[in-house]
Formats: structure tokens, C-alpha cells, sequence
């Protein structure tokens, strides 16, 4: 496929690894006879490493065939998280090196997780934008404070610590957004 082809989430592969675009920046020449330049932000799959490619509109890409299985969360087999295919029941073994930062975001009973597979072999996770976690550890409320916007570290039962308004005590359960990482209100 040609570099002027690519469009936003394409699966690319460019010396060896496995990309998705998530942007382009095309750049057109003043002078007449000068190439069209597309400079793309790549992130790597798995692991999502941010690489940035310059190339001329006639270079080629490798197009790769990336399938987003919808899965469920089932149980951890070791370090592994094993997650299963919502329409052909079909198990998937996701290392930690795979699920990298998104594991204090997987909790059971929960819709919106993807396997992205490649040729049958799961290369990584998509989280839902936003879960539901549970306060396991936080200082207690102060009293006459709550018309303050101060936070608090809050621990949350998959491990991940986060910022929350002070009004909020353990056992509550909240909403985090999965791309920022922040509170996101009371659920």
C-alpha cells in the first residue's frame, strides 16, 4: 500500500513491527516538482511505543490485517490474564508484557474489553474509555472541607492508585477514565 493510501487506525508494519497510525500530517511542497510528504505518529502493538515516520507518497507500507475480538475477562492464570471471545467462546492468554499498563483497568463483569489478534496470535488489549473500580484505601474525609476542591491518593481494589475529591471514603465505588487515568465521578 502506498504511504498517500494510509488512512488514521491502519495496522501498518515498517521493519519488522507492527504499528497503528493515529495521526498524519501531509506536507505539500512550494516549489513544483517536489514530492508530498506524510509524516505519521505511529504507536506500536503491543506495547504502545510512540514512533514518528516521514515518507514520500509513493513509498510503501505493509498493510496489516488487525481483528478486534470483543472478550470478556475470566481469570488470571499466573501473571497472564485469560480473557474469552464474546461470540465463539474462544480463550486468549494475555501476558503482562501484552496488557502492559492497562491491567488496573481489567475487572470481571465487564463489557467494551477487545483482543486485537493478528493471524490468530493476540498482540494486545483495548480498554473500555471508562470502569468502575472500588476504593479500597483512602484517608478519611475532613470534616468542613468538602467545599474545597482539594484531592486525596486513593487505592483502588486492582492495585492502581489514583487522585479523588476528599468526600470520597473506602469501599465507594468510582468511575476512572482509562485514557487519562483520572477520577471520573461517583458510580
Amino acid at each position: 500500500m502506498k504511504a498517500s493510501d494510509v488512512k488514521k487506525a491502519h495496522v501498518i508494519e515498517h521493519e519488522g513491527t507492527v504499528y497503528q497510525v493515529r495521526d498524519i500530517e501531509r506536507s505539500s511542497p512550494t516549489a513544483r516538482g517536489g514530492n508530498v510528504t506524510f509524516r505519521f505518529t505511529l504507536y506500536s502493538i503491543p506495547g504502545g511505543r510512540k514512533f514518528d515516520l516521514s515518507l514520500r507518497a509513493d513509498d510503501d507500507l505493509k498493510d496489516v490485517d488487525l481483528a478486534r475480538r470483543p472478550a470478556n475477562f475470566s481469570y488470571m492464570d499466573g501473571d497472564a490474564f485469560v480473557f474469552m471471545d464474546n461470540e465463539d467462546y474462544t480463550q486468549y492468554t494475555l501476558g503482562p508484557e501484552v496488557v502492559g499498563d492497562n491491567a488496573g483497568y481489567i475487572v470481571g463483569g465487564l463489557e467494551g474489553y477487545y483482543v486485537q489478534v493478528i493471524d490468530d496470535v493476540p498482540v494486545g488489549l483495548q480498554v473500555p474509555t471508562s470502569v468502575v473500580l472500588t476504593v479500597v484505601d483512602t484517608a478519611p474525609e475532613l470534616k468542613g472541607a468538602s467545599a474545597t476542591k482539594r484531592t486525596k491518593p486513593a487505592k483502588l481494589n486492582t492495585g492502581i492508585e489514583i487522585q479523588v475529591p476528599e468526600y470520597i471514603t473506602n469501599d465507594e465505588k468510582v468511575w476512572v477514565n482509562t485514557l487519562t487515568g483520572e477520577f471520573a465521578g461517583r458510580a
